[in-house]
């Protein structure tokens, strides 16, 4: 994704696809499909960069009652979003890439690209939950070197040879010929994460950082690294920066949106969102506060109308 020097670019996390008690509005858990596209709809025309969609791949018991064991898998449900959209790009957010073989990764997500014409920003995370990798017969305890090197393996697997190489400790292929290629000819690789490891791996294999909810008085200081590091020794090109705002209500809600959400006229929320600009932040994620799909799109298009205009 190309981000202007001025412009702040603004995604969002799907709602419907996952539903952590965390942020899942009440009127999720009685949607489906149709309601993930009327809003996948709406946020193409209302100018967002980029939808996203998380993955887990089996919700332990133990976790359920908080995280849900709705998780619509990130690959199906992108792809059946590129069919009914035509400009805005499709982020995973994040795919727990170390849960499957690397050549199984580039399969899917190289095919996705080919499909979408260019639109995937691929973007990739350790993983938290032990009982997913056992399940699969992924290594939980060492899950941060597992996935140093599949990002490794993916850059190869994900680039323009149709018979990507790789040699590693954990993966080695050559030799195996996958097409279709993606349609970019550099898919751009985020790596998400907040933990000093998760900010290293950012700034010295990605293109970018997906941080995990770090409050904005502490990302100067994550920022502030992401550059020191990649000064010293990490990639040249460009790299995008991301954070993930407050919940967010455009207008006056006349009902109890919770203390933290920003909240107020188009001004007001343009005037506080661009603060992330002026700390370093090339593109921040929303998620609106919302009691029904009509209110949800009501607000992504007052945001697309009235805030973004006024976010650079």
């Amino acid at each position: 994704m190309a981000v202007s020097a001025l412009a702040l670019a603004y995604g969002i996390q799907l709602p419907v696809q996952s539903q952590s008690t965390l942020y899942t509005e009440r009127w999720e858990t009685e949607a489906g499909p149709e309601d993930l596209v009327a809003v996948a709809r709406a946020v193409d025309r209302a100018g967002f960069a980029y939808l996203a969609v998380c993955d887990h791949v089996a919700v332990p018991r133990r976790l359920a009652p908080a995280m849900s064991t709705v998780w619509y898998d990130p690959v199906a449900t992108l792809a059946h979003l590129a069919a009914v959209t035509e400009r805005v790009r499709l982020l995973s957010h994040v795919a727990v890439v170390g849960l499957r073989h690397p050549l199984l990764t580039a399969k899917q997500y190289a095919t996705l690209d080919h499909l979408s014409g260019g639109r995937l920003i691929l973007g990739v995370g350790a993983g938290h939950v032990r009982e997913e990798f056992e399940a699969v017969g992924a290594d939980f305890e060492r899950r941060g070197a597992v996935l140093d090197e599949t990002i490794d393996a993916l850059r190869a697997a994900l680039g323009p040879e149709e018979f990507p190489e790789h040699h590693g400790k954990l993966y080695d292929f050559a030799g195996l010929g996958q097409r279709p290629r993606p349609a970019q000819p550099h898919v751009p690789l985020w790596v998400g994460g907040s933990s000093p490891a998760a900010v290293r791996r950012a700034a010295l294999k990605g293109d970018g950082w997906l941080p995990q909810g770090d409050p904005r008085e502490r990302l100067p200081a994550q920022i502030d690294r992401i550059r020191r590091l990649r000064a010293d020794r990490g990639p040249a090109g460009p790299f995008t920066v991301g954070a993930i705002t407050e919940p967010l209500y455009v207008g006056r809600a006349g009902w109890e949106v919770g203390r933290r959400t920003l909240t107020g006229a188009p001004e007001e929320i343009a005037a506080s969102l661009r603060a992330y600009r002026a700390m370093g932040v090339d593109q921040i994620q929303v998620r609106f506060r919302s009691r029904s799909r009509s209110e949800l799109i009501e607000q992504v298009e007052a945001f697309g109308a009235e805030v973004a205009p006024r976010l650079s």
